[in-house]
């Protein structure tokens, strides 16, 4: 049904235009004497066509129409103007405020028919392709969301991987990443990464799928030698995941490189300093190391949570980012939930 507003304040004007519009098939009819209840209407009420007299006391037509198109939504309202036959002045002004067609006084009746028709159907083929726009972002964003979702689970089968030759649980996975996100937030960073983060920081050590496992799976201390074939799962991690397309798994590249560096330049693998190091490496580097404190494995016993506290003050300056370190203490609350609710659950491994 086609919805046609008029504006008139002649009610003589108004009873006749009702008269001629009534003709037409399936239509509902709006009749207005006062333009302010008429602009009023239209902000709650999107009419498919207005018929609208240029000659009104206090709002004229050019005016209605000016107020009309600021009203969200109503910029597309396609605008019939009813002027005087000498008013050029004021039909290139209406023009301007988009106004699509002029009547004028006085009125054809079977012109009035015509015009009203023909951009009755002009916008109703304007509303179906607007919805067929919409529709198609509709579409296009549960594909999207769909191909994000399959990416989400090949991440996570990935980093459950190297969980089945590393001794860590999911539960630390869970843990870290939840810590990188505390840390994430009160660093400032946006939603969007810090939902990227906490998606993509499981990944941090998938490169440890390239360790030998008499090393990575070794009860007591690692030899030099040892010890330096291990660092070298940072680099592999970074190889596995680097050039990929997917934003996610750039992310997850760019931690699995640069969680072990530290903030006076000791760590590896490249030795990088302050903040040569990637923010999203020195916001992992605090949430993986406090969660590996804190976590028993088959090799050691877990500390205390006061001690891995103490542990990144001490280190805050040298080892850790100090403004990762106290953004992550500044929520000591949620820490702690973090720990509480995700409890871990070893691994068997065989011998």
């Amino acid at each position: 049904m086609s919805r046609f507003l008029v504006v008139d304040d002649n009610a003589t004007n108004l009873a006749l235009f009702r008269h001629l519009l009534q003709k037409l098939d399936a239509a509902d009819i709006q009749c207005f004497a006062d333009p302010k209840m008429a602009l009023e209407w239209c902000v709650d009420n999107e009419p498919d066509l207005i018929l609208l007299d240029y000659r009104m006391p206090d709002i004229n037509g050019l005016e209605f129409l000016r107020r009309l198109r600021l009203i969200p939504g109503r910029a597309d309202v396609s605008v019939v103007m009813v002027t005087a036959d000498t008013e050029n002045d004021i039909r290139y002004q209406a023009l301007q405020l988009g106004a699509q067609d002029f009547l004028t006084k006085p009125v054809d009746k079977t012109e009035l028919t015509a015009r009203v028709r023909n951009l009755t159907a002009l916008r109703q083929s304007q509303k179906k392709l607007a919805d067929r726009a919409a529709w198609l972002a509709e579409e296009v964003r549960l594909a999207t969301a769909e191909i994000a979702a399959r990416e989400k689970e090949a991440i996570l089968r990935l980093s459950r991987a190297a969980e089945y030759r590393d001794p860590e649980t999911g539960a630390h996975l869970l843990r870290m990443s939840s810590y990188a996100r505390i840390i994430a937030a009160q660093l400032g960073l946006s939603t969007a990464e810090q939902n990227l983060l906490h998606e993509a920081s499981p990944m941090h050590d998938i490169g440890k799928v390239g360790i030998p496992d008499h090393i990575l799976l070794k009860p007591g201390k690692l030899t030099p030698e040892e010890f330096a074939a291990m660092k070298q799962h940072a680099s592999i991690g970074h190889e596995i995941l680097r050039d990929s397309a997917s934003t996610l798994l750039q992310c997850a590249a760019v931690v699995a490189m640069s969680h072990h560096e530290k903030f006076d330049g000791s760590g590896y693998p490249s030795g990088l300093k302050g903040t040569e190091i990637p923010l999203w490496g020195r916001i992992v580097a605090v949430a993986d190391v406090f969660d590996a404190l804190t976590s028993e494995r088959p090799y050691k016993k877990a500390w205390s949570i006061d001690e891995a506290r103490r542990f990144l003050e001490q280190g805050a300056g040298s080892h850790f980012d100090p403004d990762c370190v106290a953004g992550f203490l500044a929520q000591w609350s949620q820490v702690l939930e973090i720990h509480t609710r995700y409890k871990d659950h070893l691994p068997h491994h065989p011998e």
